[in-house]
């Protein structure tokens, strides 16, 4: 998720998903290009499951969404070994 989503607050969005049954145990991946050590505490105290600049690397994205997927029993990512995490 975007932290600055047009619209609505990215931390009253999280609050919709965990508070709804059917997303409570979605793990969320903030995104932002705010990567000050604040920000990144304000979003994984609010509940995101990561906190990733942007722009985001590769071989940054995937062993988080890799690590969401375990995480939240929905499986694992099949990557390629070959391909696995280069940039």
């Amino acid at each position: 998720m975007d932290i600055n989503l047009p619209g609505i607050n990215c931390f009253k969005a999280l609050k919709i998903l965990h508070e709804d049954q059917a997303t409570t145990r979605f793990p969320v991946i903030a995104l932002s290009a705010n990567v000050m050590t604040c920000d990144i505490e304000k979003g994984l105290k609010a509940g995101f499951f990561r906190y990733l600049a942007k722009p985001f690397k590769l071989n940054e994205l995937l062993p988080a969404l890799d690590d969401a997927l375990k995480a939240s029993n929905i499986g694992s990512l099949k990557i390629n070994k070959a391909d696995k995490y280069d940039n």
